[in-house]
């Protein structure tokens, strides 16, 4: 019996046990995690994972991406003071702020 696998060529899996993967992928699952659900090994898991990560890239780029250029990311927290044996992002009620900001535009 031939397996065929419409997405991965010379694939050694399913294409079953391939959408799996992928919808494991979509719940964001690590590696060691989707390896002990689908009872392959995590180093194949790695494999597609990589290669599944690569076509994403590839596509995202194709695409008229809207940062582009020089970009700076900063966060910063806001709120709580200090919570008694607790500093820095561990204390309660303290607000993240995430920014991007495009340079020369």
């Amino acid at each position: 019996m031939i397996i065929k696998n419409k997405y991965i060529k010379y694939a050694k899996i399913s294409e079953v046990k391939f959408r799996e993967k992928l919808q494991y992928f979509a719940l964001d699952l690590n590696a060691s995690q989707i390896a002990t659900l689908t009872h392959l090994s995590r180093q194949t898991i790695n494999k597609y994972l990589k290669a599944i990560r690569k076509r994403i890239l590839y596509h995202s780029q194709l695409q008229s991406a809207p940062l582009k250029g020089q970009i700076e990311v900063d966060e910063s927290y806001f709120g709580a003071r200090r919570v008694k044996g607790k500093r820095g992002r561990g204390a309660r009620g303290k607000t993240i702020v995430f920014g991007l900001l495009k340079r020369g535009a």
